[in-house]
């Protein structure tokens, strides 16, 4: 069998995980990476053995040997990259956010339709163990009917910088960065409701903290401290079509006493918690319980997380499975994403038809 050629677009630093992912593949050809940062292109292409490196994405785009891409750019650009390479015969996994605004959101969902090429949003929660270990308990209905449902992602001083606290390029902050991943994974194991309200707020109160000494963090390629015009933190009541809730908040700066990062469930039956530890509460006989899975790893594995999302992408391509996170729910994710920040920059709660 003749291995599927990748093409790598953006070679910052969460392309790593994508291209060690591809590396593990054995169906896989590492073919090519670009990046404005010829230099930078050049040298991952070197570390990962790609054959072909570019600057600018169109001329990827012309490569008919690429099969599929990974889009690893800046925020505001994931949607016409995706199009482009849609548009040219290419499957596409698009690092989440899928994109910044509804208007593109719709145009990514209707050039899928219209090329027949596969999309798969970046929701790699969706595909770590923990995740798909507690899918199997819910679709076999052991917590019954799930109406609630709370995330967490607190971080005490967190702000990355360059793009990152950039609003144009990034689109927000902690709620597009971070807290897409735990809003994603709850909607997921919920089975995607619709969403038909939603209540946000977000605070820009302690800008970056450059001031601060004595703790690090972690800090973007192009880091800027003058530099920050998304939000400090972000929290939401979302509600759904089917009764159930969600409630979420999160931070790049607070001042908090430590990070935190808690994912939570509750049905009718029993609930669960995804992180901080995979744990499963029930009742049996009349007497409650708490379950704690015997598994290689109760939170949230980086490496194994990017693995297995890789690996299925690389299936679909190939025709051999369907994608766990497909662009219908890309679109509907932009639209809660969208609508906290709506809600917030309005003062009151936004309903949707």
């Amino acid at each position: 069998m003749s291995k599927i050629k990748i093409g790598v677009i953006g070679a910052g630093s969460i392309s790593e995980a994508h291209l060690n992912a591809y590396a593990n593949n054995d169906k896989v050809e590492l073919y090519a990476i670009c990046d404005l940062n010829e230099e930078r292109a050049k040298a991952k292409a070197e570390k990962y053995g790609a054959s072909k490196t570019y600057v600018d994405y169109h001329d990827l785009m012309n490569d008919q040997d690429i099969d599929a891409v990974s889009i690893c750019t800046w925020n505001n650009t994931h949607a016409d990259i995706a199009i482009a390479a849609l548009n040219s015969g290419k499957n596409v996994l698009v690092e989440k956010p899928m994109t910044t605004s509804m208007e593109k959101a719709y145009e990514m969902e209707e050039t899928v339709k219209k090329t027949g090429k596969k999309l798969q949003v970046g929701f790699v929660r969706r595909y770590a163990s923990n995740t798909q270990i507690l899918k199997k308990f819910i679709e076999e209905d052991d917590l019954g009917e799930i109406y609630y449902a709370k995330a967490t992602c607190i971080r005490r001083l967190g702000n990355p910088g360059g793009w990152f606290s950039d609003i144009e390029r990034s689109g927000g902050g902690p709620l597009i960065d971070i807290g897409v991943h735990v809003i994603d994974v709850l909607w997921y194991l919920m089975g995607c409701p619709k969403v038909k309200s939603i209540s946000g707020n977000t605070y820009n109160k302690l800008g970056n903290r450059k001031n601060i000494k004595n703790l690090s963090f972690y800090q973007a390629a192009d880091y800027d401290p003058d530099k920050n015009t998304v939000e400090d933190m972000a929290n939401a009541m979302i509600r759904f079509e089917n009764g159930a809730s969600l409630l979420v908040d999160v931070s790049f700066t607070l001042h908090a006493k430590q990070d935190e990062i808690s994912v939570k469930l509750y049905g009718t039956k029993g609930g669960a918690e995804v992180e901080p530890s995979l744990a499963i509460v029930t009742e049996k006989y009349d007497t409650i319980l708490n379950l704690a899975p015997q598994v290689d790893s109760t939170t949230f594995d980086f490496g194994q997380a990017f693995q297995a999302e890789i690996d299925h992408f690389v299936d679909v391509c190939l025709g051999e499975k369907e994608t766990l996170s497909p662009v219908a729910d890309g679109v509907e994710m932009t639209k809660i994403l969208s609508g906290i920040y709506e809600s917030a920059e309005k003062g009151k709660e936004i309903y949707f038809d």
